[in-house]
């Protein structure tokens, strides 16, 4: 039988699990196809545990030309701690006439997670992509206005507005526009369904289907969709 291995074990709600194996797999599945990807002599996959996901075992299916596994891991409830924002009105009970557009960009985002580009287009770590240390965690619940709204999808860094933000690694930009919620935000594909988002731009500075290297400037911060001042969410 083949080795799998997972870390952390067990994983809390907003983990990502890394899965590592000595052989190439033809095929794995855990709520979808999970793609592999050659590390040295190992094969690894990354597998992204929602902040809402439900606490319990979750089983990875793998599959190699001479047999198949399963990788059963504990996913745990996490305590995430609850921040209270004033914003705009409109960006906590948005006006009727932008409701189209909303769910038109909702359902877009939700395609474009579910691609998979079939390459690798990451190298080794990524770094931040502001000189700066992250002011709000991944997954915190937020409150805007006194309204329970969504878990926060990313982390802040206080920069200032105008300050130049770094693509994290390598890939190509799949979003570089202007969204009712995050403003100015890019996406970069780094391939096998791995994103980093940017968001809150005052500017933006490449282009959909645009290469790029990691630290090309993707744009600047700013405060633009529902920001109470400007920094990066990333």
């Amino acid at each position: 039988p083949h080795e799998l291995t997972a870390r952390p074990e067990p994983a809390a709600q907003g983990d990502v699990v890394l899965v590592e194996t000595g052989a190439a797999p033809l095929s794995a599945s855990l709520d979808g196809a999970v793609p592999f990807y050659r590390e040295g002599d190992r094969w690894v996959a990354l597998v992204g545990i929602d902040a809402e996901a439900r606490p319990g075992r979750r089983d990875l299916r793998v599959r190699w030309e001479d047999g198949e596994a399963t990788l059963r891991f504990e996913v745990r409830a996490k305590a995430f701690p609850t921040e209270r924002l004033r914003v705009e009105p409109r960006y906590v009970e948005p006006p009727a006439e932008v409701a189209a557009r909303i769910a038109a960009e909702k359902a877009r985002l939700d395609r474009l997670w579910e691609r998979r580009s079939p390459e690798r287009r990451w190298q080794g770590g990524f770094r931040r992509p502001v000189p700066a240390e992250p002011s709000s965690a991944f997954g915190l619940q937020r409150v805007f206005n006194g309204q329970r709204r969504s878990p926060h999808n990313g982390v802040d860094f206080p920069v200032g507005a105008g300050i130049p933000v770094a693509a994290a690694n390598a890939g190509e930009v799949a979003v570089a526009e202007d969204l009712y919620f995050t403003g100015n935000t890019v996406i970069v594909d780094h391939g096998l369904g791995l994103y980093t988002t940017y968001a809150h731009l005052s500017e933006i500075e490449v282009r959909v289907g645009q290469p790029i290297a990691a630290g090309t400037i993707v744009g600047r911060v700013g405060a633009t969709g529902r920001a109470t001042g400007p920094h990066l969410h990333w």
